[in-house]
């Protein structure tokens, strides 16, 4: 039977299953992430990168590269790699913008940037990365989390795996600087992260002066984990002069009980469109300011993707969260009776 025939209820379970298999595979990378750890077109102060910035010819290098990953393996190749598989979308969007563009082979199934990329081969997953199709590719190289157990298969075929985590602004910074250096750039990284921090510094300006200081609750996953004040995603919600609901002790990206989020009764919850919707139904959460004043930051796939990867489009995601608290700023300003404006 075809998908056109499917009955509603066969379709609705489809449907969910698919949501429920996104959320999963998603919950599954941000682990990676904290063990190693359609965009809004126009984004105030901050163009999206491009290999321009980083594949500068003065920068390139021949001869021996030596690297050491974050499992403390150093790592020795007689010449930069030339055939790369990257395993993360934040590390295909890192070797993407250092200028590997042209060098990348095959990426894992959830890189979806840039377009560039749309015709690689799709590998698996963190824990079910399609090893023989990698091995296929001969890849000089391959880039993944520390995280993912599949790789110790590929280790043992004789293929070289740098692991890397990303769990906080530093560990991006160590990625971009150590993945520059494998590709024989060195400099690119220090460049991709000026950029950043310019990016995130502009959209700090951004922040409306009423929303300093407001309690954020960023949703992982559709719940019950969370961004913690010690992940990436905390660490950018700070540099926009704003709190973290969740405390630093509790790890980058903690399993909340929801009763956690009510008590604490953030100011602001960010989180994807789709859950946002259905937060009313969540037992307690109806009487929570944030949920009846709609002081909701909800993104589509695409948004929420951009905001949830550490990776060198960080400067973007945090205008991205700009964005929202202008928004939401401007709809206070217009609710507001007339004296008070």
């Amino acid at each position: 039977m075809s998908d056109d025939c499917q009955s509603p209820a066969s379709t609705a379970a489809r449907s969910a299953t698919k949501v429920l298999r996104r959320r999963r595979d998603a919950l599954r990378m941000l682990a990676g992430y904290a063990l190693a750890g359609a965009a809004r077109p126009a984004l105030a102060e901050a163009a999206p990168p491009t290999q321009v910035d980083a594949a500068r010819p003065a920068d390139a290098g021949s001869g021996p590269i030596v690297i050491v990953d974050d499992r403390g393996i150093e790592h020795r190749f007689a010449d930069a790699p030339r055939r790369i598989v990257t395993m993360l979308p934040s590390l295909t969007e890192t070797a993407w913008v250092l200028g590997a563009g042209a060098r990348l082979v095959g990426v894992d199934r959830f890189s979806d940037w840039p377009d560039e990329i749309a015709s690689l081969p799709r590998l698996g997953g963190l824990e079910d990365a399609h090893i023989e199709a990698i091995a296929a590719l001969a890849p000089d190289v391959v880039l993944a989390s520390t995280a993912s157990r599949a790789m110790e298969r590929l280790e043992a075929l004789g293929f070289r795996i740098v692991r890397l985590k990303s769990e906080t602004h530093a560990d991006l910074r160590r990625t971009l600087d150590l993945v520059a250096a494998l590709l024989g750039t060195p400099a690119a990284g220090a460049r991709a992260w000026a950029r950043i921090e310019r990016e995130i510094e502009a959209a700090a300006r951004r922040v409306p002066p009423q929303m300093l200081g407001q309690r954020v609750y960023f949703e992982i996953g559709g719940g019950p984990y969370a961004a913690g004040a010690s992940s990436f995603v905390g660490e950018t919600i700070a540099r926009l002069g704003l709190a973290n609901i969740v405390e630093p002790q509790l790890g980058p990206f903690p399993k909340l009980n929801p009763e956690y989020v009510v008590r604490a009764k953030p100011d602001i919850i960010v989180g994807t469109r789709r859950e946002q919707a259905a937060l009313v139904r969540r037992p307690g959460w109806g009487a929570l300011a944030a949920v009846r004043e709609q002081r909701l930051c909800g993104f589509d796939t695409p948004q929420y993707d951009l905001l949830t990867r550490p990776g060198p489009r960080a400067g973007e995601a945090a205008a991205l969260l700009v964005d929202c608290l202008v928004e939401l700023a401007e709809s206070e300003r217009r609710r507001a009776p007339s004296s008070v404006r």
